[in-house]
């Protein structure tokens, strides 16, 4: 496990300029990582200012997909990257010249949920043996590379887990992703 720690706002120095590669909020949730490590550190008006600085940084380099960054760093188009933790530490397990960075604004973590909608008569009777499978085998298999615990119980596998994990201090709604993307398009 890497235990070194940087900051995003590293991300904004000179020396970075055109050789980092992030994603973009409106068309990655990835980039909602970014954002809400630095509105929970900085605030809002410091995250504009850091996230301006890394997108002039990142110039051409704004990609619309999460693995993107990741995709750059490894064909040598760019020094770093923001992008999902676990890819990149299953490319170091697989000897790619790839290392990660704990960043000391916090790793963040976007969960997914499911849900049974109760419809009545037109409910679907599998609805409920289906989530309860995600729930029990996709789970388990997710806690392989994506090793944050969230359910009492759980454990985490040290090898893979991020060293610095954090949680937005509110609500994770549309509402605030909106607010996150206004915030963003005006950091371009």
């Amino acid at each position: 496990m890497s235990n070194s720690y940087g900051s995003g706002k590293d991300l904004t120095k000179p020396e970075y300029k055109d050789l980092i590669s992030v994603t973009d909020i409106k068309s990655s949730s990835t980039a909602w990582l970014l954002i809400q490590a630095l509105v929970s550190e900085y605030g809002d008006d410091g995250a504009k200012e850091v996230l301006s600085g890394i997108y002039e940084n990142a110039g051409p380099h704004i990609e619309s997909s999460g693995s993107a960054p990741l995709k750059k760093v490894r064909a040598g188009e760019v020094a770093a990257g923001f992008g999902l933790r676990q890819q990149a530490v299953a490319d170091k397990a697989e000897g790619l010249p790839v290392d990660f960075v704990d960043p000391t604004e916090g790793n963040f973590s976007l969960t997914e949920s499911v849900a049974v909608v109760d419809k009545g008569e037109d409910t679907n009777p599998l609805a409920q043996e289906m989530a309860e499978c995600i729930i029990t085998k996709g789970r388990a298999e997710l806690q392989k590379y994506y090793p944050n615990a969230i359910y009492e119980g759980e454990t985490t596998d040290e090898a893979n887990s991020s060293a610095n994990p954090k949680t937005f201090p509110e609500p994770l709604t549309l509402d605030l992703l909106e607010k996150h993307q206004e915030l963003s398009e005006s950091c371009k």
